[in-house]
């Protein structure tokens, strides 16, 4: 994948030496007839992020069935995009087909386990066919229900050998033992859910069944825990049935389990946030550092109105708006003034890489361009993609703001020891908001533009789309949902074309992107209410 690798780069807990082992043969043969070449990591001197687990995580052999982004995808294949590769191998051994057991039985476990060393992670998601027969002639793969010690003696009809079944939980357990004993982290999922509702329309979970026996797993063993099936069925039941029918191939209407690419990257960005999450918790775990780069403030020339005499067009916000060429990612406010009669008006473009409407604020950005702000001009502010970050985590590099638009605070700890007293989102856009039409400017707020891999399914960057139009309702600015904008001209052109517009794996484009996206800001600002700029649009 071209650019860099994205939204995390890596700091690990434990300091890992480099380990070279001696290894079984990598080509392991599935129960249910295909032989798999499974991936080794690329660099045993780096530490790695292992996957065990069915088809949910990796499927078939990883290519999609030759049908492209339609076909059928796990989530491990999206998940490497969210980690630098010259950091961390992520090492997906998933295997489709296979349950708790016949990973264990088949040697594909034997043969994984030669890889893992001190300081690596393993996630582990099975479920799916660990409810199938425990003895037949075609997989022969279940296992005793629950989380117990029942055993069951069986002469395999499969592989006419004798054996002993565990439970469900007796495999988990297993597996967590081993990883502990190479001094590696275990991590236990709950299986993502199935395109099935129940009689109320909600997404079915397995809470009392394999996502609830996963989890007393994580809890007995003392290990990280994923709740995939709940936080993912939540989000199901956010998007809607027809948002959540294109999450899965639609070639196969009655395919349940399996997702297309879309439906895997969701399911990716979910693990990404269960990991950082246990970070936070205190687990040790890998600790996801924020990617996104914060511009040197002393090398960024701060621009001015070219003539005075002229109104102004001022844009504030992040390296989504201005990124300088840096690593090839420019920003649609650089593109942005071709579609502006620059004799009638200027177009001033004060955004920052690395800001959030919080550190705009607090670094004193704010107050030079106030400084030049004038009755009759226009503010163009766009913020968020660095509003995420969770308050206190030093890898969010004190610029996450409290989420909503209330007047609560939290308390946050500079580099240097100093306290911050971070605002809400929606407090920082509505200082903006009456500091710019207090000296009788235009106020626009937009949504962000939507990151790489959230554009295909539901809408990204919701929560900020509504506070910002709240706090514009409320302040007397005019909101344009830049976001679905720039979505809906994704969908239009696809996949492949979108992929190219983007200089690295998820947020910032190329300038090709930033020219597509500039003309979506340009359909945005033209259906504003009263359409205010239509006297400076180039005709």
């Amino acid at each position: 994948m071209p650019g860099r690798r994205l939204a995390a780069l890596l700091l690990w807990c434990c300091a890992t030496a480099a380990i070279v082992q001696a290894v079984p043969a990598a080509v392991n043969t599935d129960p249910a007839r295909a032989q798999i070449v499974l991936p080794e990591p690329a660099n045993p001197s780096l530490p790695s992020l292992i996957l065990i687990g069915d088809s949910t995580v990796r499927n078939g052999r990883d290519d999609g069935q030759g049908l492209g982004a339609a076909g059928q995808w796990g989530w491990g294949n999206p998940l490497a995009a969210h980690f630098d590769a010259a950091k961390v191998n992520v090492v997906n051994r998933a295997i489709g087909g296979l349950s708790s057991r016949t990973y264990l039985t088949g040697g594909h476990w034997e043969r994984t386990l030669a890889y893992i060393k001190a300081g690596d992670v393993v996630l582990i998601q099975f479920g799916h066919n660990d409810s199938s027969a425990i003895n037949d002639n075609s997989r022969a793969r279940g296992t005793i229900k629950g989380v117990g010690d029942e055993r069951e003696e069986i002469d395999n009809l499969l592989t006419g050998k004798r054996e002993t079944v565990h439970s469900y939980g007796w495999y988990l357990r297993h597996y967590v033992a081993a990883i502990k004993a190479r001094g590696a982290i275990a991590v236990i999922c709950s299986p993502v859910p199935r395109k099935t509702w129940d009689a109320s329309g909600k997404i079915v979970r397995n809470r009392d069944s394999y996502a609830g026996w996963a989890e007393q797993v994580a809890r007995q063993q003392q290990v990280g825990f994923i709740d995939l099936n709940e936080q993912l069925a939540g989000q199901y039941d956010a998007l809607g049935r027809d948002a959540v029918m294109r999450l899965f191939p639609q070639t196969t209407p009655d395919e349940y389990t399996h997702t297309n690419l879309a439906g895997a990257e969701l399911n990716a960005r979910a693990v990404v946030a269960g990991l950082k999450t246990l970070r936070a918790a205190g687990l040790a775990i890998p600790a996801a550092e924020d990617e996104r780069p914060v511009a040197d403030a002393s090398r960024t020339d701060a621009d001015k109105p070219r003539d005075p005499a002229l109104p102004t067009l001022f844009l504030v916000g992040d390296s989504t708006v201005k990124s300088g060429g840096v690593n090839g990612a420019v920003g649609w406010g650089e593109r942005l003034a071709p579609y502006f009669d620059t004799t009638k008006i200027n177009v001033v473009n004060h955004a920052i890489g690395g800001r959030s409407s919080r550190t705009f604020f607090t670094e004193g950005r704010w107050d030079e361009v106030l400084a030049q702000v004038r009755r009759g001009d226009f503010v163009v502010i766009q913020f968020g993609h660095n509003d995420v970050g969770r308050i206190g985590d030093p890898a969010a590099k004190n610029r996450g703001s409290v989420p909503g638009t209330g007047d609560e605070t939290v308390e946050d700890t500079r580099p240097d020891g100093s306290k911050e007293l971070v605002h809400s989102f929606g407090w920082y856009m509505a200082r903006y908001v009456a500091d710019a039409r207090a000296r009788g400017a235009t106020v626009i707020l937009l949504s962000p533009v939507p990151h790489r891999d959230a554009w295909r399914p539901g809408r990204d960057f919701a929560n900020y789309a509504q506070w910002d139009e709240e706090v514009a309702r409320k302040g007397g600015a005019l909101f344009g949902d830049l976001t679905m904008t720039v979505t809906h001209a994704y969908r239009d052109v696809g996949g492949l074309i979108v992929d190219s517009f983007f200089a690295d794996a998820r947020t910032h484009t190329n300038d090709a992107g930033a020219r597509f996206n500039a003309l979506r800001v340009v359909e945005t600002l033209k259906v504003l209410p009263g359409n205010p700029l239509s006297a400076y649009f180039k005709k």
